[in-house]
Parts: structure tokens; sequence; C-alpha cells
């Protein structure tokens, strides 16, 4: 069955919200999130130990947790999306791989790797998709211990 423009399109612009999303948390970028999330959005990261709250609650935990990181980047892929008029669904992979601070801060600790997907409820409101709910589910969450050299 072939798409329609408009379902082409309503899937281009939800790919691109979630890659604004990324690029929002890796570049600390937190008031864009203003622009990924619907108003009155829940969002629920309890399942990597995270918290559940609304959007400024969530900005205010990422800013402090995230903090303690010196780098880390979300990798996202294999999205499945069903759009239903002005309402979506979505599954999406996520790797994300954090550096862990070492002695002076930068990232020679080690990695903590966290594998999850994000599964997403989109709405467009005036146009434009936005994330109304997003609930993480976890695979796997794996610490890699930073290399030594002796002598």
């Amino acid at each position: 069955m072939m798409l329609s423009l408009q379902e082409i399109s309503d899937r281009l612009q939800i790919q691109d919200l979630m890659v604004r999303y990324s690029h929002a948390v890796d570049t600390r970028q937190w008031d864009v999130l203003d622009e990924v999330f619907a108003e009155g959005a829940v969002i629920d990261y309890t399942a990597m130990g995270g918290i559940r709250g609304n959007l400024e609650e969530i900005k205010e935990f990422l800013a402090t947790a995230m903090a303690g990181f010196p780098a880390f980047q979300h990798l996202i892929a294999n999205t499945s999306i069903t759009i239903d008029g002005h309402t979506a669904t979505g599954r999406t992979m996520c790797h994300n791989p954090m550096a862990l601070p070492g002695e002076n801060g930068a990232g020679s600790g080690g990695v903590l790797y966290c594998g999850l997907w994000y599964l997403d409820t989109f709405v467009r409101v005036g146009g434009t998709w936005r994330i109304q709910e997003r609930v993480e589910e976890k695979s796997y969450m794996y610490t890699a211990s930073a290399l030594t050299t002796d002598g």
C-alpha cells in the first residue's frame, strides 16, 4: 500500500522531532525541549532511574542529572510510527553512551551504556507535531571501566 503525501510528511516531521529532542539533550539546551513537547506533556524516565513529571520538572531533572556526565550521545533508530489523524504513537530504539567523570572531571572514568526504547504519543498542534507523552522502556545498562595503562 502506497503512503499518502500527508503520511510521508507526518512521518518525516515526527522523525525530525525525535532528532531535535536528541540534539537538545546532547547539547544541554533544555529550553529547546519547549519546542519538542506539547503543553501538559507527561514524561516518564523512571525505567532508567529518572523521574516522572511535567516538562518543567523534567528540564530541571535533566539539567541536574546530566551535569555529572562530561559527554553523552543519543543515537536513535528503528522508529515504528502509527499515525491516526492528528495523533500518532511511536516506538524508537535509543543507544545512549554516557562518559563518566574521571579524577579531573573530564570523561576518563569509563562509559555508562544505556539501551532503551522511547514509547511516545504524539499530537499535532497548530500543524506541528509534538510529544504528548514519553515513557522510557529499559533494555540494558552497562558500565565499562576506564582503561588504565601501567608503566
